[in-house]
């Protein structure tokens, strides 16, 4: 019998004719015994990466993941291939936890994937101890970093793999790693680790911010003309925002489901089996929903408040057309956004120095928030990735009209100052705009800022373009914004390179508000439309794919992904031969379900 090969593999069980990028680098490199350092963006196949040589080496691979969910997908997608998978987490019983553990200690899995926090007890160990061990595979290893966006004290501790079973490989995986978390990683839970860094870029995804005006008017908006009847997530910072939007989308006809910690936990399970199982789910969440949730077919995420930093913006935008499909990554972004980011950051217990670190953070964040070139250009660049504009995102789509808006910002700084100085005190956004217009309210006349020499000198402005220019200057430091006092507008020491002419101000024109919303489909990012003989055999085929899936106990996606059954509907093989040349049927799959597929096409 010849010998396996990665190739072999990956066709045989996975049903894949090539690899991705370097996956077969990492492969090799591992299954050689060498230790390696993985970031690959979310979609990009990472799971291959220990997966299949933990078929190539004697012993069980152990997974380490934070995900319950990941994991539970994870195994139900092996079994379905034939691989011998199982977990070992909370979810178990003890009878069930003893099952798998035998199992290990006999040499019948193949993979086995269990939480951080049970493999730091003493009796996950001793069980290790007695089991032939292919490699370590650690997953979301950027939660090692005490300086990332989702630190977790226990994967710090996971250095003792490396130190109790020195001789076994490890591979450390994550889809977002700055250079300072990638250094923290290898320190930490590797040994001289080769470190393989694909493309950030997830040329499917399309980016675009929208200014902040009716969040919840402008989300069903997007829906309707974008994705309706799609799966969504929406992501919110505040639980009740969450349920008000879910709430609000449901009372449009949008099937739209809340998930926060704040919920019953039956509640939870249920909006997650739902988004999983069933076609076109929105999920309106807290963001952490979707960690670990392996869906392939999700056509959008949304924000309706700015993430703290890039590397959790792209994780989250990444949950998103996972299949290689097109997606929209859609955020709402205002000025409140910087406020309670910033607000939040002075108001949390962490030293200086992690505030400064996450003040930095999120400038990164607001300076891809506010650019006006290419979005996936910034986007790369934060993580050190060179790259041309992608013809794909809002800015390239329709570039932004930006207007030099020094003298704007000088008059506007002006006053504020003025404003403070005749009432001794400093005003609000709002009421510092009415002067710049010479709107006459009774707080300005109370205050009597109409007599100011700033009155009305910005009546050449719209209210909104004001709004959007004092973002940018806070954004940029130069205002601050008092929040234990009323929100007033202060100027900063950085402001007066600005007022002294030394610094320059540039800005989009605001946008001109959106229409109300109508009730269309139309989906200029959609996939290629299948033709009027190919959609009734895909709709066949996703209707038993659902049957299976239920009959099974595991989402449909695990089954098959739409991009198979659309390569079916497409090609209508009339063989199992034929069948077997499609992406995505392995042997395992091809033995059970191929007389099915056959049928349903011949059917057609």
């Amino acid at each position: 019998m010849a010998a396996r090969t990665p190739e072999s593999v990956l066709k045989q069980v996975f049903g894949y004719d090539r690899f991705r990028g370097f996956q077969r680098d990492v492969i090799e490199h591992v299954v050689a015994g060498g230790d390696a350092l993985v970031l690959m963006p979310t979609g990009g196949g990472k799971s291959l990466c220990y997966q299949i040589p933990a078929l190539l080496r004697p012993g069980v691979a152990v997974v380490e993941s934070p995900l319950i969910a990941l994991m539970q997908d994870q195994v139900a997608a092996l079994e379905e291939l034939g691989v011998r998978a199982a977990l070992l987490n909370s979810t178990l019983s003890a009878g069930e936890a003893a099952a798998v553990e035998r199992q290990m200690r006999a040499g019948e899995l193949d993979l086995v994937y269990i939480a951080p926090e049970r493999l730091l007890t003493e009796r996950c160990q001793n069980l290790l101890a007695g089991c032939a061990l292919a490699l370590f595979a650690i997953d979301e290893a950027h939660c090692v970093s005490q300086w990332g966006h989702d630190f977790r004290p226990e994967y710090g501790q996971l250095s003792l793999l490396r130190e109790r079973w020195p001789q076994v490989p490890r591979i450390a995986l994550t889809a977002t790693a700055d250079a300072p978390t990638r250094g923290e990683i290898a320190e930490k839970l590797l040994a001289e680790p080769r470190v393989f860094v694909a493309s950030f870029d997830r040329p499917n995804i399309r980016y675009r911010v929208v200014e902040k005006r009716e969040p919840r008017e402008q989300l069903l908006r997007f829906i309707r003309a974008e994705r309706e009847g799609e799966a969504g997530i929406v992501y919110c910072l505040a639980r009740a925002t969450v349920e008000q939007v879910a709430a609000h989308l449901a009372a449009e006809g949008i099937a739209a489901l809340p998930y926060h910690a704040g919920l019953p936990a039956d509640e939870r399970k249920r909006a997650q089996q739902r988004f999983k199982g069933e076609d076109g789910i929105v999920i309106v969440a807290t963001i952490a929903f979707g960690m670990g949730i392996d869906k392939p077919d999700v056509r959008f995420v949304a924000h309706l408040d700015m993430p703290k930093s890039v590397e959790g913006y792209f994780q989250e935008t990444g949950r998103a057309g996972r299949d290689g499909l097109p997606a929209d990554a859609w955020m709402a972004y205002g000025l409140q956004d910087v406020v309670q980011q910033r607000r939040l950051i002075e108001l949390s217990d962490a030293d200086e120095a992690y505030k400064r670190l996450s003040t930095a953070k999120l400038d990164s964040m607001l300076a891809l928030a506010e650019a006006a070139d290419c979005r996936r250009v910034r986007l790369l660049g934060y993580f050190g990735e060179e790259s041309q504009a992608c013809g794909n995102c809002d800015n390239c789509l329709a570039p932004p009209r930006l207007w030099d808006a020094t003298e704007a910002a000088q008059k506007l700084l002006s006053c504020i100052y003025r404003c403070q100085q005749a009432g001794g005190f400093g005003f609000a956004a709002t009421h510092v705009i009415d002067v710049l217009r010479g709107k006459v309210t009774d707080k300005t006349t109370k205050f009597h800022h109409d007599k100011l020499s700033t009155f009305g000198i910005g009546a050449d402005l719209s209210e909104a373009d004001w709004r959007t220019l004092l973002r940018q200057l806070v954004a940029q430091h130069l205002v601050e914004v008092d929040h234990d006092k009323f929100n007033v507008l202060r100027r900063t020491e950085a402001s007066r390179a600005v007022l002294r002419g030394e610094r320059r101000i540039a800005m989009r024109h605001s946008v001109v508000p959106e229409k109300p919303a109508r009730k269309r489909k139309a989906a200029a990012t959609a996939a290629p439309a299948l033709s009027a003989g190919q959609q009734p055999l895909f709709d066949r085929l996703r209707d038993w794919r659902a049957q299976v899936a239920a009959e099974h106990g595991v989402p449909a996606y695990v089954v098959f992904h739409d991009a198979t059954l659309r390569a079916i509907a497409e090609l209508k093989p009339q063989s199992l031969v034929a069948l077997a040349g499609i992406s995505g049927l392995g042997e395992r799959k091809l033995a059970r379900y191929g007389a099915d597929l056959l049928r349903i096409v011949g059917s057609a």
